[in-house]
């Protein structure tokens, strides 16, 4: 499989937008989202640890889910600088929907990764097989848009953001209740503004 981030992995920590995000998402899932010290944690889309360097503190362990070798490399520098974090991260390079880890975790928290993944369907059901039961799910992307957040070539996109209420009909046909929206940030770019939403929702029995 081709790393379609390999050429961004390098600097994605100094882009502006991501790490604006990010500081966003952060935010609301401390507002929104109850962290403690005994809950396993799915960072799903990882990337270079934007989420999981600030979830992780928080909680008891952290599995960095990601299929970029190259981001997830990044990541791994950055957890040898920070000894506060050691033994508390497993890096994970692997495709959940197609291999799915064999293991439930308490929360999955992901950041701008769903617009990634053709089948949103598929992607909740495994998001579901992974939690267990009353577990949560906090997940943050684009609200649907025009196109024209991504340059029109980009590889790996398959989704111009998501309709808060089909995306909440989707959670709920997956197997989860409580389905909330909250606007976690606001990306300003060439005149435009792109609300980025938090899904949270816990799964059902």
């Amino acid at each position: 499989m081709t790393d379609l981030f390999e050429d961004k992995a390098h600097d994605w920590d100094t882009r502006p937008i991501p790490v604006q995000i990010s500081e966003g998402v952060t935010r609301a899932l401390a507002e929104h989202v109850t962290l403690r010290d005994d809950l396993t944690v799915m960072d799903f889309g990882a990337g270079t640890g934007l989420i999981c360097s600030k979830v992780a503190p928080a909680v008891g362990r952290v599995i960095a889910v990601d299929i970029s070798a190259a981001m997830l490399a990044k990541l791994g520098e950055k957890l040898a600088d920070r000894p506060d974090l050691a033994g508390k991260v497993d890096v994970v390079c692997q495709d959940i929907i197609e291999r799915p880890l064999g293991r439930q975790v308490d929360l999955i928290v992901s950041a701008m990764a769903m617009h990634h993944v053709a089948d949103t369907r598929a992607l909740f059901e495994a998001f579901a097989a992974h939690l267990h039961a009353g577990g949560r799910l906090a997940v943050a992307d684009l609200d649907e848009e025009d196109g024209d957040f991504h340059p029109p070539d980009a590889e790996g996109v398959f989704h111009a953001g998501f309709d808060r209420e089909a995306l909440g009909a989707i959670a709920e046909a997956a197997g989860f209740a409580d389905v909330r929206f909250v606007t976690a940030a606001e990306v300003d770019r060439e005149g435009k503004t792109y609300p980025i939403f938090l899904l949270t929702a816990a799964r059902i029995g």
